[in-house]
């Protein structure tokens, strides 16, 4: 399980608690809902990777992230970051 640190300004953290009864709270709901529309995302591309393919259906939706992960079929922001700025836009070329 991966832990994360926000840190926040004492200004930031007062507007927060402004618009919400709890800041951790919000923060934790915040990222873990973000979360779960990436893992409904990527469940979509395992489902229809496996389907093209013919590759059993993992049972859960867990392993279905990391298949798609394992197989290519999906990657981090990161590395999708790192193809964008390998690419050259034809308005760059000229």
């Amino acid at each position: 399980m991966a832990n994360y640190t926000v840190t926040l300004t004492d200004a930031q953290d007062k507007a927060l608690s402004f618009v919400c009864a709890s800041n951790q709270d919000w923060i934790n709901n915040a990222v873990s809902e973000r979360a779960r529309l990436a893992t409904l995302e990527i469940v979509n591309i395992c489902i229809a990777q496996c389907t093209a393919t013919n590759t059993p259906f993992p049972a859960t939706q867990d392993a279905m992230v990391d298949l798609a992960f394992a197989n290519g079929w999906v990657n981090t922001g990161a590395e999708r970051n790192a193809i964008a700025a390998t690419q050259t836009t034809p308005e760059a070329a000229q």
